[in-house]
């Protein structure tokens, strides 16, 4: 693995990187960008229109400007182009739902030094949030990244020959919406906590699939688990619980296939050494913030998991994912 050559002035910008953060974080909450997506305005205008203090208005549309997230000419401001695309509320690829997400994280990353200290998670509830507000950020955040993903991981994967597909936790049902995009034949159940039928159930009917796509709710460690199917699908789940519960959840969901069907797991996956990649190294850190046993895992631990499990031919699919993202595939025999 390459070694990072350090500066100071590099090690200082990380250290107030969270200034930047926070910018985003609170525009985002304020809703910035909706009021400035289609028509420059001024300082006074937005602040009239957020019922927010005008002086610090001004103060933060400078400082976005700065970031190059606004354009400013002549005391007007305006969303650039991405922006507009990615940070407004009316845009179709709108992303504030994880960045809010992250948003609800942040006070959890500050006090790291007591959960390395105590091994113990600083958040409670962490898989779908403490509230209604916290479970939209978290459950529409994961269908904001899913959707960046999820056409060119489905259009990868060929399921020819496949009927019924599984996603086992599957949130909103992303994944479902477009492993049945990608093959017409195929057919999903999408299986998470009661909580998310809603969200799952909108975004189904969103894509016109609901006829080929239903929600069952459950807990996938407690309740029993539907069989018959093709396909089982874990997108980012195991992370949640340590090895033990990760070995019970993929003999449950091996049970759930028909013989000759396939298992496949997503996860960021550090390597064997665990040095590396940096986001999944990290991303168990925000594990260890939240969960009593949860972190992430190397290809070789998934790997072996998924054996121990009964599948065959276990092995890391050909793609190309940003932030150490993979899928391994298995078979039932």
């Amino acid at each position: 693995m390459e070694t990072t050559e350090w500066t100071v002035p590099e090690l200082l910008e990380m250290a107030g990187g969270y200034w930047s953060t926070c910018t985003l974080h609170a525009s985002v909450k304020l809703d910035i960008f909706t009021v400035l997506d289609r028509t420059a305005r001024s300082a006074e205008d937005v602040a009239r229109l957020l019922t927010t203090d005008l002086r610090a208005t001004g103060m933060l549309l400078d400082s976005l400007s700065s970031l190059g997230l606004l354009d400013k000419s002549e005391n007007m401001y305006a969303a650039t182009p991405f922006a507009a695309a990615y940070l407004s509320k009316n845009s179709p690829d709108f992303l504030g739902h994880i960045i809010m997400h992250h948003n609800h994280l942040l006070p959890s990353w500050s006090r790291l030094d007591e959960a390395v200290a105590t091994g113990s998670p600083i958040r409670t509830n962490d898989s779908h949030g403490v509230d209604e507000s916290s479970r939209e950020s978290f459950l529409m955040g994961m269908f904001n990244l899913a959707s960046l993903l999820a056409p060119k991981v489905t259009r990868s994967i060929g399921l020819a020959g496949r009927h019924t597909l599984l996603d086992l936790g599957g949130g909103p049902g992303t994944y479902a919406v477009h492993f049945c995009l990608a093959n017409p034949e195929l057919t999903a159940v999408v299986l998470d906590l009661p909580t998310t039928r809603g969200y799952a159930e909108r975004t189904i009917t969103r894509f016109n699939l609901s006829e080929r796509i239903t929600f069952a709710a459950g807990d996938y460690h407690t309740d029993p688990m539907p069989s018959g199917f093709d396909v089982v699908w874990m997108s980012h789940i195991l992370h949640i619980d340590g090895p033990a519960a990760c070995a019970a959840l993929l003999s449950k969901a091996v049970d759930s296939l028909n013989s000759g069907g396939i298992l496949m797991v997503q996860e960021f996956i550090q390597n064997d050494a665990r040095n590396g990649p940096t986001f999944p190294a990290l991303f168990s850190l925000n594990m260890l913030l939240g969960t009593d046993t949860g972190q992430s895992y190397s290809e070789r631990e998934l790997t072996s998991m998924m054996v121990k499990a009964g599948l065959s031919d276990v092995k890391r699919l050909d793609l190309e994912l940003p932030n150490g993202a993979g899928v391994i595939r298995g078979r039932k025999p």
